[in-house]
């Protein structure tokens, strides 16, 4: 029997709505009734991550509790920094979690390089840097002022700007990863996928968002156990 999969999104929206499109093309089906039944709560006013004055973690565990109670079996949350409160997450749900940092370390582990670069928010880094050290990897992150230009990027993003300038601010950051002894580069916020341009890097260039899509596929098909 197919899983019911719950997706906490909606941080941001396009960046859901490009995971759930992933999910689907991903999902071997002849028929729509293959497909794997998916409920989504899309909440854009969860709290802003990088506001040290107020909680997103209740809020999640709201809508995972929503969720569950609404009949998934599983969880997923399309989003790279909102897994600062996994354990928060799963706990209030009583639901196993498809782990994003997780398949994404692995991902890099697989391609054989030694370190990787991560693009991502400072509390998402610091979860990478942990999880790739369990895969025996090291991390490769940018230098603070390029990090600033980073998040920038991000916000001009989630605003729905995917100019050539974005794009090939983006692409410039990965190049700074490679200089930096990357040898595999990891998009750590879902938002960078929704303007990297294939060729822009020559590593491996791991889709955290594509790599949840896949293990949420396995697992909800029974083709991989639920995760512990």
């Amino acid at each position: 029997m197919t899983l019911i999969l719950g997706v906490l999104g909606g941080m941001g929206p396009a960046a859901t709505i490009d995971f759930l499109a992933k999910l689907q093309a991903l999902t071997p089906a002849d028929r729509e009734q293959d497909h794997i039944r998916t409920i989504v709560d899309i909440n854009p006013q969860v709290p802003d991550f990088s506001d040290p004055l107020v909680k997103p973690g209740p809020v999640l565990a709201e809508m995972a509790g929503a969720l569950q109670g609404a009949g998934a079996q599983v969880l997923a949350i399309a989003c790279n920094t909102a897994h600062t409160y996994a354990d928060l997450i799963s706990r209030s749900s009583g639901l196993p979690l498809i782990d994003m940092i997780t398949t994404a370390s692995v991902a890099a582990r697989e391609t054989g390089a030694r370190r990787a670069g991560v693009l991502g928010s400072r509390p998402a880094l610091k979860l990478y840097r942990e999880y790739l050290a369990a895969q025996g990897m090291g991390m490769v992150t940018l230098e603070p002022d390029r990090q600033a230009i980073f998040m920038d990027l991000i916000d001009k993003i989630k605003r729905g700007d995917k100019s050539r300038e974005v794009r090939a601010g983006v692409a410039a950051l990965t190049a700074d990863l490679a200089a930096g002894g990357a040898e595999t580069v990891i998009a750590g916020c879902t938002e960078v996928p929704l303007v990297f341009e294939a060729g822009a890097t020559r590593l491996p260039f791991i889709d955290a968002s594509e790599t949840l899509a896949r293990r949420c596929v396995a697992v909800c098909l029974g083709l991989a156990p639920l995760p512990v």
